[in-house]
């Protein structure tokens, strides 16, 4: 989004937007001296958890009350700290607001500590005794948390080891850290010129704009000139990445998981025949994808394709402008489907009840994201831009995004609405499949459904094909270096360099410096996290077929799963909804709509 933005010195001051065109935050807050009011009232409350440190065990009346406690104490937290966010992003050179953020931070933390207690106390009780408190009425509206909580009894370990485990948390994310600041701080990748004969700085964020140029020596020189700087710093990145690997294990290995891979997807109840069906599910449709590479190799005229000539428009993007308002109704047409309760509360949010802070202003946050609470609105930052169509799918994406706030907050009791990442990007990409479709069925030339048909067909690409490719990069290694294989900068290459060659298919030109692209991705320092992407999508996509292809059962399935925030496991939620992400259909479905677009975009090119 940033790549659109007007020059800084165009940009109004936040104070002189226009009401209308910001978000209301008084459902959380009338004003900031309400917040101030709030807040130290929830400051002083931090006190009272010691009243109830050594006392879970006794009773259950005594560990219920602890949690109501605890959990008015977090809904709370919740509210304030989205307020001062919120503030943070409309001028992050806001002073006021960033004081206010870091206040709210520093009472969380000593809140943090205050209550850490809780959780070793209940792991504490004797299991018969844990039992017969799970009969008591007292308990009842906590059950699914306490169930979820004594999961984690075989992997925590005694009071004193597991302060040791914290006291190394610090030390634990040197890896991490050290690959932010050697790429993000103490590289330069020097100056290049542009198609238009402009000179500009390499970095991050202008290599993959450039990545984008019609001129094909521009993409080469980019592509050529950033990896140089990553080969020259090869087996320093190569030992940060090692660091990582081997943090997972070690923190696995010493809460008794039988493989880091385990311990990343037991919080979510996801077992690893999930992440490894995904993966061989992609595997088994990658014809589909050398398909495309060809279609796209023909259709740029090229002799051979290389990875800097994947990124760059087929179609030149097409000349249209939308209005916010013309946004708005677009979106809200494509998501009829979903019925009037749906679209009446979506279109109140995004009009008169003033959800959504829309455009740039001097010092705002880059970018979109939604931002729900239970509380409040379940707001949206924009920085809207009428010249640009992927502006109006990241309205719907994150409008699918507040729709599945509202609903959870609506429907479940605070400790089982918010909902986990494994299903977030479920709601958010269904929109864009329903807008995607609305579009299509709109457009007036074959070259405008050309361009909507490529933008599908990238984004699935990237979204399924790439973060798999991703997924199984990482499993790899971590399996290599469990089994005691060192972790050098030639296994990193040669592994990565396998993977490009089964994902790229045997007709593409693959160059010797991509294999360095597994040392710059940041999401590897986070491992087993880019799979999600992957199934995310690939319900999205079937449960938009289902909704479209069935009737009201269909639909009230899925709006059930909006409703269920985090009151069953990811996998039960998606399955209720109709989508079983345990079993290869929904990835297949997925890659049957990937096959199906490049079909329809050869043929129409």
């Amino acid at each position: 989004m940033a790549a659109n933005k007007k020059p800084q010195s165009t940009l109004p001051v936040r104070k002189k937007v226009k009401q209308a065109d910001t978000w209301d935050l008084s459902s959380l807050y009338h004003d900031d001296d309400a917040w101030e009011t709030a807040f130290t009232k929830w400051e002083k409350q931090v006190k009272r958890y010691e009243t109830f440190r050594g006392t879970l065990g006794n009773s259950a009346a005594q560990l219920a009350e602890c949690l109501k406690f605890d959990i008015k104490f977090d809904r709370l937290a919740e509210r304030l700290g989205t307020y001062a966010f919120l503030k943070t992003t409309e001028d992050t050179a806001d002073s006021a607001y960033q004081r206010m953020m870091g206040r709210f931070q520093h009472a969380a933390s000593e809140a943090g500590q205050a209550g850490s207690f809780i959780r070793p106390e209940v792991l504490a009780i004797p299991a018969s005794k844990f039992q017969k408190f799970l009969k008591s009425k007292e308990l009842k509206p906590y059950q699914l948390m306490l169930d979820r909580l004594v999961r984690y009894r075989p992997y925590t370990l005694s009071d004193a080891e597991e302060r040791l485990l914290a006291m190394q948390s610090q030390m634990a994310d040197v890896s991490h850290h050290a690959f932010g600041q050697l790429t993000d701080a103490d590289f330069k990748f020097g100056m290049i010129t542009d198609e238009t004969g402009e000179e500009l700085e390499l970095s991050h964020s202008s290599y993959s704009a450039l990545l984008h140029s019609p001129k094909r020596s521009v993409r080469l020189k980019a592509f050529e000139q950033y990896y140089e700087v990553f080969q020259n710093h090869e087996n320093a990145l190569a030992a940060t990445l090692n660091g990582s690997v081997q943090r997972d294990i070690y923190y696995a290995k010493a809460r008794g998981y039988d493989s880091a891979i385990e311990a990343a997807l037991f919080p979510d109840n996801v077992p690893q025949s999930v992440y490894d069906s995904l993966i061989s599910a992609v595997r088994s449709r990658l014809p589909a994808v050398y398909r495309y590479f060809d279609l796209r190799r023909r259709k740029m005229k090229l002799k051979e394709i290389h990875h800097y000539d994947t990124y760059v428009p087929i179609l030149s993007e097409l000349d249209q402008h939308r209005t916010w308002k013309q946004a708005v109704d677009t979106v809200l047409a494509s998501l009829q489907p979903l019925g009037s309760e749906y679209g009446d509360v979506l279109q109140q949010g995004l009009t008169t009840n003033r959800w959504c802070d829309r455009y740039p202003n001097r010092g705002k946050q880059s970018g979109a994201f939604s931002a729900g609470t239970f509380d409040g609105a379940p707001f949206i930052m924009m920085n809207y831009q009428p010249k640009v169509l992927d502006h109006v799918f990241t309205l719907a994406h994150e409008a699918g995004h507040s729709m599945h706030s509202y609903y959870s907050a609506k429907s479940q009791p605070y400790q089982y609405y918010n909902y986990t990442i494994f299903v977030a990007e479920v709601a958010s990409t269904f929109n864009e499949q329903l807008l995607s479709r609305h579009l299509m069925e709109q457009a007036s030339s074959d070259e405008e459904r050309a361009y909507l048909i490529n933008r599908d067909i990238d984004a699935i690409r990237g979204t399924i094909i790439r973060q798999t490719m991703f997924a199984e990069f990482e499993k790899t290694i971590h399996a290599l270096a469990e089994s005691g294989e060192p972790l050098t900068i030639d296994c990193f290459k040669q592994e990565y360099g396998k993977l490009l060659e089964a994902y790229f298919g045997p007709d593409f030109a693959i160059d010797e410096q991509l294999k360095l692209e597994c040392l710059r991705i940041p999401h590897f320092y986070r491992a087993f996290y880019v799979y999600k992407y992957a199934t995310g999508l690939s319900a999205a996509i079937a449960l938009s077929q289902r909704v479209l292809g069935g009737g009201q059962p269909e639909l009230n399935d899925y709006l059930s799963f909006l409703k269920g925030g985090c009151s069953k496991y990811p996998l039960e939620l998606l399955r209720d909804a109709g989508v079983d992400i345990a079993k290869p259909e929904p990835v297949q479905t997925a890659l049957d709509h990937f096959e199906s677009l490049v079909a329809q975009l050869d043929e129409l090119l």
